[in-house]
């Protein structure tokens, strides 16, 4: 049974939708006019055909004449409801469609906003079947919402006028026994809600590890993880057939219930015309006899259709709840409203900053840091050691918790984003490229790049002699990430994409990692020409890489331990020493 927090969370979602639907109340407007004109001519027909009925007096005294001409109404308002269905289904189709494309164009923007801690904790599968799934199952269930809920409800309203004109006694009859429908209905759709809304969480967590396992294919194989795969795949489908079965089977009990109080009203209603037409009370003829039993059906159907609705209405608005949870996530720091552009020469200082991913959990601790315009800095240390995090707050993809990071004397939180990351180019270990050309992937930070620059960049990252063995060259599409591209080729094609943009400072984090190593010595000296008058963090675990550096920060525990030139650091003989020591022996 549902609680009061439930149904407030549901009524909320509900104002959710209708202010997303407001951008289109005209077209709301056109479908309330059509399910009206529909439901109108669908109410004349009985009245056409009882009164068709009443001109058929016996054998031999059929007026046809009258029987044809009430035929012929019945034949034009049956078209012209036809034409009213016709423009209701564009108009809600129009309606369904224009606000899942709005809400999944608001969730995109989100997504764009969201801080990467959001990102980084929660799997990218579930945002994607928020995004498509759940918005897909929203419409599906607001297109029905629309078309059979306007025509429902104003057939059932104008059923019921029509029959208050015709008979009082008959029609207060029906208007007794119909909230045991409604009844039946309500109590059944509200304790189904909250299967629906488990039914699109494991959903998620399916589409989620579908992903994952499609992500990391090769792995699974290569350790023989088919099998424990499946098992945690059957697992989940599973748990997700449980809980759809038992939304189905709860939703599916409110059409047959319906159903049985409406046949009831209909059994009532026939009783009760067959009486007064019997004994002629109320002036009940067999064609008003004929007028009521019609109406009676068709005062049954819309509720029988309406609790479909019902069951469908309470399946898109949980998915619509998983969607407006992602869109109430807090948004990354905004970028302030003064914030200034950067052109950077380089000077990069980092005064006390500490911070931790886990508030509980210490990482980077008091950390200062002066660098001067065009050195290189080299980042060193165990696994762990925060390496990669000093990378992350220098790109402000997190913000520290104490202290300040500046550039050219100017704090990172004061200079918009973009501009800051302008400034910087980065090689991570990970590759990242986007399903598309050669040519569109090196110039993804240069979209209006010319093929000579983006060649003579190829050619600078050694990466010109590979593209040119491929089938259409720099014209070649590469799936998505490279999949079908080797792991050292994407690297290239990462360093082609910065010595593209050559911004003025530079972040290498194991740049090399995936090449072999006559090509490493190669893009080293590249690197260096590229580093020249730039300022550069290189993060390295190889140490080889380092070895020009101007300045070696060796860390520890979120902690610089040990801090000068490669030569200075082996004369100390302290951690760095080890390190170097335990790659190239003494």
């Amino acid at each position: 049974m549902s609680t009061p927090k439930q149904d407030k969370r549901q009524l909320d979602t509900l104002r959710r939708v209708l202010i997303h639907v407001r951008p289109y109340r005209l077209h709301v407007l056109l479908s309330l006019l059509c399910a009206a004109i529909s439901a109108a001519s669908q109410l004349l027909v009985p009245i056409f055909c009882g009164s068709a009925i009443d001109y058929m007096l016996g054998a031999g005294s059929v007026d046809f004449a009258g029987v044809a001409r009430y035929a012929l109404y019945i034949a034009g308002v049956t078209l012209l409801s036809a034409v009213a269905q016709q423009c209701l289904a564009t108009s809600n189709n129009r309606i369904a469609y224009c606000v899942s494309r709005d809400l999944r164009t608001e969730a995109m923007n989100k997504l764009q906003r969201l801080p990467l801690s959001y990102l980084d904790s929660h799997p990218s599968g579930d945002l994607v079947s928020r995004v498509i799934a759940d918005v897909d199952t929203f419409s599906d269930g607001l297109l029905m919402g629309f078309t059979q809920l306007f025509t429902g409800v104003v057939l059932i309203a104008g059923t019921l006028i029509i029959m208050l004109v015709l008979n009082v006694p008959i029609a207060l009859l029906v208007v007794v026994l119909t909230p045991l429908s409604l009844f039946a209905a309500s109590f059944i759709a509200r304790r189904t809600h909250r299967y629906f809304s488990e039914q699109a969480k494991v959903r998620g967590q399916q589409t989620a590890l579908i992903n994952e396992l499609i992500e990391g294919q090769k792995v699974v194989q290569s350790f023989g993880h088919e099998a424990d795969s499946l098992d945690d795949f059957d697992a989940v489908n599973d748990r997700l057939g449980t809980v759809a079965l038992k939304a189905t089977f709860f939703s599916s009990l409110v059409n047959p219930s319906t159903r049985l109080v409406n046949n009831i009203v209909y059994a009532a209603v026939g009783l009760a015309c067959a009486l007064f037409a019997i004994t002629g009370r109320f002036g009940m003829t067999v064609g008003g006899m004929s007028i009521f039993l019609s109406y009676a059906s068709q005062y049954a159907k819309p509720f029988n259709e309406i609790s479909g609705v019902v069951t469908e209405l309470q399946n898109a608005l949980a998915c619509a709840r998983r969607l407006f949870t992602l869109m109430d996530e807090k948004d990354r720091v905004p970028d302030k409203e003064d914030a200034a552009d950067l052109t950077a020469c380089g000077h990069v200082a980092l005064s006390g900053v500490s911070f931790r991913y886990v508030p509980d959990r210490p990482l980077i601790e008091d950390f200062s840091l002066s660098v001067t315009p065009g050195q290189r800095i080299a980042i060193v240390g165990p696994t762990g050691c925060g390496k990669t995090t000093l990378i992350n707050l220098l790109m402000r993809f997190y913000d520290v918790d104490k202290g300040a990071i500046t550039v050219d004397g100017t704090d990172i939180r004061d200079i918009r984003r973009h501009a800051l990351r302008r400034n910087i180019g980065m090689v991570l270990q990970d590759t990242w490229l986007k399903a598309g050309t050669i040519r569109e992937n090196i110039a993804y930070g240069r979209p209006d790049a010319t093929l000579d620059e983006i060649i003579a960049a190829a050619k600078a990252a050694h990466a010109h002699s590979f593209i040119r063995r491929l089938p259409d060259g720099y014209d070649t599409v590469i799936t998505e990430n490279g999949g079908n591209i080797s792991q050292g080729q994407k690297q290239l094609l990462c360093i082609a994409r910065v010595m593209l943009t050559l911004p003025p400072m530079l972040i290498l984090d194991e740049a090399t990692s995936s090449i072999d190593t006559r090509t490493e010595l190669r893009i080293q000296d590249a690197f260096a020409k590229m580093m020249k008058g730039r300022t550069s963090f290189i993060v390295a675990h190889r140490l080889s890489t380092i070895r020009e550096a101007d300045v070696i920060l060796v860390m520890k525990d979120g902690h610089i331990i040990e801090q000068g030139n490669h030569d200075a650091l082996m004369q100390r003989n302290g951690f760095y020493a080890t390190l170097y020591n335990a790659q190239f022996g003494n």
